[in-house]
C-alpha cells in the first residue's frame, strides 16, 4: 500500500532560522520602522509570506505591508545570490529522506516558501528528484487552510489515511488535522512544543531519531 510523507521545509528540515530573521530585519529597516524581535518573527513562519508579515505588523498599512513584503524578498534573494550561500539541513534530515524514499515512501512538500523559493532550496539539496510533488503559498490557499495537502493527495492518488504530515508549526498540525491525516510535530523549529500541541499533533517528536521511529511506527499500520 502506498505510503505518503508529507513535510514542511523551513524549521522542520532547513535550519532558516538566521536566514528569515536576517530578511525581517532589513525589509523593516528598508521601510523605516523597528525590526520586530525574534520572538515574535517565529510565530508566523510557515504562513505565506504577505499575510505572515501582515500579521506580524498589524500596526502597519496595506501599502506599507505590500511594501515590506518586497523588501523582504529582496534581501532573501540577495543572501541567495551570495557566493557559497546555502541554507543548512538539521541533522538527520537528509538521511531521513534518503531512508523513506529508499524504502519506497512516497516524498511531499507542502510550505509557506514561494514557488521560486522552493525551485530554489530543491536546486541546494539536490532534491530535484527525490520530492515526488511539491506544494506552496503560490499554488492558493496557505496554511493552514488544507488546499496544499488535498493537492498532494490528488497528485500521488492517495488517501488521507496513508499520509503522514511533518512540520515544526501549529499551522503544519492544524492543516493536517483538517485534512484529516496524521501529524506529527517536531520541536526543533519555530514554535514551542505547546504552540504545536495546541495544533493538534498527534505526537511529538523532539530528536530525528525520534522522528524516524515515529515514521515507522505509522508505516507499520498501513503496511
Amino acid at each position: 500500500m502506498r505510503k505518503l510523507a508529507i513535510f514542511d521545509v523551513d524549521g522542520t528540515l532547513v535550519d532558516s532560522r538566521a536566514v528569515l530573521k536576517h530578511a525581517s530585519d532589513a525589509a523593516f529597516t528598508a521601510i523605516g520602522v523597528e525590526p520586530p524581535p525574534y520572538e515574535e518573527l517565529r510565530k508566523i513562519i510557515g504562513l505565506s509570506l504577505k499575510e505572515g508579515l501582515a500579521q506580524l505588523a498589524p500596526y502597519l498599512s496595506a501599502a506599507q505591508i505590500d511594501a515590506l513584503t518586497e523588501h523582504y524578498k529582496l534581501s532573501f534573494g540577495a543572501l541567495h545570490k551570495q557566493p557559497d550561500f546555502i541554507e543548512p539541513l538539521y541533522d538527520g534530515a537528509a538521511d531521513l529522506l534518503d531512508r523513506l524514499k529508499a524504502e519506497g515512501w512516497l516524498i511531499a512538500m507542502a510550505t509557506g516558501k514561494s514557488r521560486r523559493g522552493v525551485e530554489t532550496i530543491m536546486k541546494m539539496h539536490g532534491w530535484i528528484d527525490l520530492f515526488d510533488t511539491t506544494h506552496c503559498a503560490d499554488d492558493g490557499p496557505g496554511k493552514p487552510h488544507p488546499a496544499m495537502l488535498h493537492a498532494a493527495l490528488e497528485a500521488l492518488d492517495c488517501r488521507p489515511e496513508q499520509t503522514v504530515m511533518i512540520g515544526d508549526t501549529s499551522f503544519d498540525m492544524l492543516m493536517a488535522k483538517a485534512a484529516g491525516m496524521h501529524a506529527i510535530g517536531v520541536t526543533w523549529g519555530f514554535h514551542t512544543r505547546g504552540e504545536i500541541e495546541a495544533g493538534g499533533a498527534d505526537v511529538m517528536t523532539e530528536t530525528f531519531a525520534e522522528l524516524n521511529a515515529e515514521l515507522d511506527r505509522f508505516g507499520a499500520t498501513i503496511g
